[in-house]
Formats: structure tokens, C-alpha cells, sequence
């Protein structure tokens, strides 16, 4: 059936299909459906976009609603609270000039004022007074479209040069809208609530200041943060998590445990201490062990190489934004921010057979790559790293086993970190990119009949590839349910073409191999700074710095108490003595601050019965052990890779 001109057709969640008439809004449609769902109703959806109930819908296509009940609600009620927050912010101080909110409502909200100071907490503990009192006004909230002109003379009659500003932003032709809540109007797209009533409970954070428009060569104005839900219970639930991310935030925890540092001489590139390093390292000799029982033969390449390397790879088109630069002597390098050209390089040392066949080369080098410093966040995003980075070079037949094979190592690493959630995402072509669209397809194929024949769920993500071919991404969970992307399986048939590689197949000719990137942990510091999220710092026996500390319960066993240090030292743990005269209880609680797995108590009936008496961070008391056989246990949970203790 042909749906008339001016008419639209709706899909409903059910199959059911509406027909309404062009320029209906998503209110109407759901006062048709019911009065109790439009009454509850707080956005909509047209086609996976998010749109505001009164927004008139100039397109057909598969169209749902939601109420507070569903998540997809959160964006709309902080983005309302936004204005909210911005009105009460000109109540409080007439005359404050108002910027721009947040894009991203998915969690927070936050405007940008022209204040000539600082907000203080007592500054925002008035504005979320002033905000619970315009949330019980119960304001509707209007969507208007405007012309340019109308747009420029409302803003100019309020005195919000910022706002005149902003306007100067949107292309012509654009639509123009303001939302209006009571006495206040700004300039934004939506979406929105129906009422202020549904916007059930808010909160403000913190503030900061921030540069207009993110430009340091602009005026600083002063942000303010704040979330909100549709209810007081959500709220609470929601800062309870803040409060355990806090608690696990790794750069605090890098700090307590004296794992790394970050100094402005090299700005978002960390420096490891002792026992940060230990760890980095424990991680790189276990994917160092899995190369090997997998056939990756370890390769050491340049870090500074000539610019024309980079060209003929394509990353000087295509990634030159994040890379370093330097010239000697006349000639330009680059710093290298991938390995993939210089294992290419090594590829075509000689003709290969295709007996060689894959070859398979992992690097543990440095690399830098230019992030802009407000995008930078402790180990999670730095600009010098190191990736457990490998490349094979293979035949076309080989693709598809080499890919699952990379994908079930990944799988099994994950898990055994601790990481039992996990998703899997195939990215494609994305707009900037080198080679023919025919191989891309290819690639993208290959990816998926991977994926396919382990029987493994994953989503598509249009565009997120690589500028040389599709990838696979792995993404964990951690104990709160933040997702991470770690691990990456790219596929390209771009770079063995752009670097003339070649092998000798068995016809006796010379083909093109394939290459495959392949990243497992991602890089290293990155991995770092998730792992101690998710275990709150408390790394398992293995990966501990110190694995146990000895405890005498006075000084007049710290000899007995170093003897048992010596001892298990000798046996193969990593063991620290706490001979200092300080209480017990204390020496305790400081060991568990360190989060040092087990701390060995030692008095005069440890000393006589030649035991320790052993205690787990988190508290356990597992009674008193010989040290033979706290040691064997130890050494077994360590060797073994195991997560308890």
C-alpha cells in the first residue's frame, strides 16, 4: 500500500504501522496512542535519533516512545536541567551571560557563564537551591522555530553576546529553534522534557573554568557541572557509582601505591617507578609467553624514521595531525606512531615463499602519538606508549584462521584478567581513507565469516576503521560496568600493496600478501590504568609489586621476622619486612592501604612453631601456616597466573 504524499508512516515497536499526516509531532502521535503514555511521555526515537515530542516529524521510519522507565530518558531530563541550571545561574546573578551547554547528556550536563570569578561550593550549593525551587514551578518546556533575524534580535534585547556569537555558528539554511522554560529562552536544538516535573532530582559536581568555544586564545568563562534523573532514588544510585569510580580512579591510586608519576618537562607521557614498572613489565612478559607459544617471533625497530616512510605508508596523508616531527641535518623524520611500516620494511628484507608463510612479527617499541592536552587522561590516553603490537603477513587462504586465532588468544587474556563482560565490534571504511573499495568490501567480509564461524555476537560500527582496512574491537567490562576498548584485529590488504611485498606461492609465482594487525592488551599503559579501575588497585598474586609483608608484633621478633623475609625471599616471592616500632593494627591497615596481598603476622608462638600467621588484604584471617607451606601455596597461585589468593 502507497502512503500519500503528505502522509508518514510509522513502524511502532510492536510492527504495527501508523500512518500520520507529514508535520505530526511524536506528542500527538502518542496522545492518539493513549492519555496516559502521552501524559508520561519524555522523548521519542525516529530511526535510532533521539527527537523531541514536539518536534514535527518530516520523515517516516521505525518510531518508538519512552517514559521514565526507559534509559534512553536520561539524556532528555539533563539536558532540560542544563537550562535549568542556566536559569537558575541568571536569577541568581542578572546579567550573567550564558555560553553553550553539553553535547554528550549521557551521563552529566554543564554550561559554560561569563562570570567575573570563580564558582565557589557555596556558590553551587545556591544555585541547586535556586534550581529546586524552579523545578516546583512545574514550567512546560516550548520548542519554537525561528528565523535568523528573530533569533539575532531576542539575544540582543537579553544582552547575550555569546549567544549572538554562537548564532554566527549555524550554517544557513539550518533550522534555528530556542527552547523556553517560565522566563528563560536559549538557543538549542533539543531535545527536551514536557515539564519541568519530570526532571525528578538534580545535583551539581564541581566547577572549572573553561575557554570559549575550547579555544586558549579565547576568554575563559566558568563552567559548572551537574547531573540529574527522573528520581531521588536514581540520583543516589548514580553518585554511589561516582563515589566507587573515585575510589578506583587509577591515577589517585598510581599515586598511593607509587606506580607512576606524570611531569609537565613531558606532558601526558607517564614516568613508572619501581613497582609501576614491575607491573608493566609482568604484563609484557605475559604477552611476551603467549607470542611465543604462538609462533610470534619478537622484532626491534626505529623509533625515528624518514618522513618519506610515513608517505608511502600513508600516514603522513592520512595521521600526520597525531604525529612528532624533528629534522636533522636538512632531513625530516617523523617519531614513529605505529609499527606497521617498519615490519613491512623487515617483510622485504628477501622473497618469501609461501612456505614461510605467515610470518609473524610482535614489537613491544615506544611510541608517540600528538593528543591535544585537554583529550589526555592519566595512563588511559598519553602521548609515549607501548602496545603489545604484532603483525602476520599471510596468504589470502590463511586470513580467516589467523583472525580467529587472534580473536580466541584476546578472549582467553580477557578472562584471565578478571574481564568476564565483553563485546566485540566490527568497524568499517571510515571517510578518510586510502584503496579501492572492492578490497575494503573484501576485508569487511573476511572480518565478519571470522566472527561468524566462532559463533560470536558482534555489532557494526559504520566508519570507525582504520584508514587501511576494517578492524575488529574488543571491548571489557570492569567491575562497575564501564566499558573499555582494549583490543584491536585490523585487516589490510593496503599496506603489502603501498610497500610492493611480495612471496613466491606455489604456482611459482609472485603474489601479494595479506596483512593483519593485531594489538591484544592495547597499549600497555592504557590496559594499566583499566586493570587498576577494575581491581581497585589490588592486582592479583602474580602482578603484585610486594606479595607479602612481614609483620613482627613487636621489635623483639623483627630478627625472626627477617629471617621469614629472607626465607621466602629466597624461595621466589617478593617480600618486604615492617620492622618499624609503630602498633600493630596500624602496620595492618597501612599494608592493606598498599594493597599488598598477604601480610604475614609474626610473635613469639609464630617463632617457636616456625610459622607465620597469615592475613589477606581484604581482611581473612587464613590462621597460622608453616613456611613451607605458605610458600608452596604462594608460588603455586603465583606460577599459575591465578586470581585468588
Amino acid at each position: 500500500m502507497s502512503t500519500a504524499p503528505d502522509q508518514l508512516t510509522l513502524t511502532l515497536p510492536n510492527g504495527d504501522e501508523r500512518q500520520v499526516a507529514l508535520g505530526t509531532t511524536a506528542l500527538e502521535v502518542a496522545q492518539d496512542i493513549g492519555p496516559g503514555l502521552a501524559k508520561a511521555a519524555i522523548g521519542a526515537e525516529l530511526d535510532g535519533a533521539p527527537i523531541d515530542l514536539r518536534q514535527p516529524l518530516h520523515q517516516g521510519g521505525a518510531f518508538r516512545l519512552f517514559t521514565a522507565k526507559n534509559p534512553e530518558s536520561g539524556p532528555f531530563i539533563r539536558h532540560s536541567a542544563e537550562h535549568v541550571l542556566a536559569d537558575a545561574v541568571q536569577r541568581l546573578w542578572p546579567g550573567t551571560e550564558i555560553d553553550a551547554g553539553r553535547r554528550d547528556h549521557s551521563e552529566k550536563y554543564q554550561y559554560d557563564f561569563r562570570f567575573p570569578r570563580t564558582f565557589t561550593p557555596e556558590d553551587l550549593e545556591k544555585i541547586e537551591a535556586k534550581m529546586a525551587e524552579i523545578l516546583k514551578e512545574n514550567a512546560s518546556f516550548e520548542r519554537q522555530e525561528v528565523s535568523r533575524e528573530e533569533a539575532a534580535a531576542i539575544f540582543e534585547e537579553l544582552g547575550e553576546t555569546l549567544k549572538l556569537e554562537r548564532l554566527q555558528d549555524i550554517p544557513e539554511g539550518e533550522r534555528i529553534t530556542l527552547y523556553r522554560h517560565g522566563r528563560f529562552v536559549d538557543l538549542c536544538r533539543g531535545p527536551h522534557v514536557q515539564n519541568a516535573k519530570q526532571i525528578g532530582a538534580v545535583k551539581l559536581l564541581e566547577s572549572s573554568g573553561a575557554y570559549f568555544k575550547g579555544d586558549e586564545n579565547n576568554e575563559m568563562l566558568q563552567r559548572v557541572y551537574g547531573t540529574a534523573f527522573s528520581s531521588k532514588k536514581e540520583l543516589e544510585e548514580y553518585l554511589e557509582r561516582v563515589e566507587q569510580a573515585r575510589a578506583r580512579d587509577h591515577r589517585r591510586l598510581g599515586q598511593q601505591l607509587d606506580l607512576f608519576s606524570f611531569n609537565p618537562v613531558a606532558p601526558a607521557s607517564p614516568f613508572f617507578h619501581p613497582k609501576g614498572a614491575f607491573v608493566y613489565n609482568a604484563l609484557a612478559d605475559y604477552i611476551r609467553d603467549s607470542n611465543t607459544h604462538h609462533g610470534y617471533g619478537e622484532v626491534l625497530t626505529p623509533q625515528i624514521l624518514d618522513v618519506d616512510l610515513w608517505k608511502t605508508s600513508g600516514h603522513y596523508d592520512n595521521y600526520r595531525d597525531q604525529m612528532f616531527f624533528a629534522e636533522v641535518d636538512g632531513r625530516q623524520y617523523a617519531v614513529k606512531p605505529m609499527n606497521c611500516p617498519t615490519h613491512c620494511l623487515i617483510f622485504s628484507t628477501k622473497l618469501r615463499s609461501y612456505r614461510d608463510l605467515p610470518i609473524r612479527y610482535a614489537d613491544f617499541g615506544r611510541l608517540h602519538r600528538y593528543e591535544k592536552s585537554g583529550v589526555t587522561s592519566g595512563l588511559l590516553r598519553v602521548r609515549s606508549f607501548c602496545q603489545d603490537d604484532a603483525h602476520i603477513f599471510c596468504t589470502p587462504e590463511q586470513v580467516e584462521h589467523e583472525i580467529v586465532s587472534i580473536v580466541n588468544i584476546i578472549l582467553e587474556i580477557y578472562r584471565a584478567f578478571g574481564f568476564e563482560s565483553l563485546e566485540i565490534e566490527i568497524s568499517t571504511r571510515p571517510a578518510k581513507s586510502i584503496g579501492d573499495q572492492a578490497l575494503w568490501d573484501r576485508a569487511e567480509a573476511t572480518l565478519k565469516a571470522a566472527l561468524d564461524s566462532q559463533g560470536l555476537e558482534y555489532g557494526i560500527e559504520e566508519g570507525g576503521g582504520a584508514f587501511y582496512g576494517p578492524k575488529i574491537d574488543l571491548k571489557v567490562s570492569d567491575a562497575l560496568g564501564r566499558q573499555w576498548q582494549l583490543g584491536t584485529v585490523q585487516l589490510d590488504y593496503h599496506l603489502p600493496e603501498r610497500f610492493d611485498l611480495r612471496y613466491v606461492g606455489a604456482d611459482g609465482a609472485e603474489h601479494r600478501p595479506v596483512m593483519v594487525h593485531r594489538a591484544m592488551l592495547g597499549s600497555l599503559e592504557r590496559f594499566l590504568g583499566v586493570l587498576i579501575e577494575h581491581t581497585a588497585g589490588a592486582f592479583p598474586l602474580w602482578l603484585a609489586p610486594v606479595q607479602a609483608l612481614v609483620v613482627p608484633v613487636s621489635e623483639r621478633f623483627g630478627a625472626y621476622g627477617e629471617k621469614v623475609r629472607q626465607t621466602l625471599e629466597e624461595g621466589g616471592l617478593r617480600v618486604e619486612l615492617d620492622g618499624r616500632n609503630e602498633k600493630l593494627g596500624y602496620k595492618i591497615r597501612e599494608a592493606q592501604m598498599q594493597k599488598i596481598p598477604y601480610m604475614l603476622v609474626v610473635g613469639g608462638r609464630e617463632e617457636d612453631a616456625g610459622q607465620v600467621s597469615v592475613r589477606r588484604r581484604a581482611g581473612e584471617d587464613l590462621g597460622a601456616l608453616g613456611l613451607e607451606e605458605f610458600l608452596s601455596r604462594a608460588l603455586e597461585l603465583s606460577e599459575s597466573r591465578s586470581g585468588e589468593l
